[in-house]
């Protein structure tokens, strides 16, 4: 596995991302290619797309010390800093036009906590201080504004000003609630990042509070599947099963207990919330997308950062029990990903595989949420645990 991670890292993904995405015009990275490799003119330039472009080549630095990484990393930060920070307000833009100027300016907890990620992770491969600074901003305008003091967790967005806002959604498939998973599930990694370089003790209860709330709020006490979406009482309002959330928590859980100091609390309610995530395994090593038994809905499509998620997760899964058959649903995940996802005539990934088979080339290649984040994780992971 580790041998396959490494050429698909070095030799399809990051090249990709280096020759196509960036911007020689306007700076920065291109918006959009769509999934024939066209780059789209004009296109948005998404927040979570640049900080997730500065994660991945900061932490491909960390691992491979390759100065090429290193000069994309510091392209995406400079460009970060100089047109995505809201130097009035605080916080960072949701997306800007293709010539870096604000076209929509609320503050989604989801993208903060994104730039918190990139920024520690960055600062951690340079020692650069002033990334340290602003991450650390960031944390505070986020406990200021969207920690619930009462409840506990945090409330999903804001207006510019940190205001209140009527539509709170991440994305148009999201259902408008006060409080949803994949958001405490961001905070959680970047609270994890940034207190491996900043181990205040502040954050450091914030972060214990995240995994606590997993635990109690969001894990399902009888399925071990995680529930999606909340209002703010933390009263359940979502039956959508999520397979590749599923597995994705619970591995990022494991990372936080582990900087807390408290790796072998989670262990138990780590695997059986890849026992869940399990039952959505396709007879090809592949992992299902999503169901709705009241809905009576299953998209049974092969997302391409489901499938990057289900290698980690279970090879996590590996780890933390020492049952061989999770490293063998490892390596099939991964045989899969390169057999079906990986694009070996273009570079990148395929967004998906669809349920009759067929390779989806019409969903972006490249965008607002198709970065080099799920599957560059997922190589680095492979490297770090194999």
């Amino acid at each position: 596995m580790k041998a396959a991670a490494l050429e698909e890292l070095v030799n399809n993904i990051l090249p990709y991302w280096i020759r196509k995405m960036p911007d020689p015009d306007a700076g920065g990275f291109y918006g959009r290619i769509n999934g024939m490799d066209n780059v789209v003119a004009g296109a948005p330039k998404g927040g979570i797309l640049n900080a997730r472009i500065l994660w991945s080549f900061s932490a491909a630095y960390l691992k491979l010390r390759d100065p090429v990484c290193l000069e994309m990393a510091a392209q995406a930060r400079d460009y970060v800093f100089h047109y995505f920070f809201d130097e009035k307000h605080g916080g960072t833009y949701w997306c800007l036009k293709s010539n870096g100027e604000p076209l929509h300016t609320k503050k989604q907890i989801y993208s903060q906590a994104f730039f918190i990620y990139a920024l520690s992770t960055y600062h951690m491969a340079t020692g650069d201080r002033e990334s340290l600074d602003r991450a650390i901003a960031l944390y505070r305008l986020i406990e200021e504004h969207s920690f619930d003091r009462k409840r506990g967790g945090y409330f999903e967005a804001f207006n510019r000003e940190w205001g209140e806002m009527a539509d709170l959604r991440l994305s148009g498939k999201d259902a408008n609630e006060k409080k949803t998973m994949n958001t405490h599930l961001h905070v959680l990694e970047a609270y994890t990042a940034l207190y491996g370089v900043w181990p205040d003790p502040g954050l450091k209860q914030q972060l214990a509070a995240l995994v606590k709330i997993f635990a109690e709020r969001i894990v399902d006490p009888v399925t071990f599947h995680l529930n999606l979406f909340f209002d703010e009482e933390w009263n359940c309002r979502s039956t959508i099963v999520s397979y590749g959330h599923d597995i994705e928590a619970s591995w990022l859980l494991c990372k936080a207990a582990e900087a807390l100091g408290k790796a072998d609390t989670i262990k138990g309610l780590a695997l059986k919330i890849a026992s869940a995530a399990h039952e959505g395994l396709a007879g090809d090593g592949s992992l299902f997308y999503e169901r709705d038994d009241a809905a009576g809905h299953f998209d049974r499509d092969r997302h391409w950062w489901v499938q990057s998620e289900a290698v980690v997760g279970f090879l996590n899964a590996w780890q933390l029990s020492g049952d061989s058959s999770w490293l063998e649903l490892a390596s099939d995940a991964l045989d899969y990903i390169m057999e079906n996802i990986s694009d070996r005539v273009n570079g990148e990934w395929h967004w998906s595989v669809r349920a009759d088979g067929t390779v989806n080339c019409e969903d972006d290649k490249a965008g607002f949420w198709k970065c080099p984040y799920h599957n560059s994780r997922m190589c680095l992971e492979v490297l770090a645990r194999q």
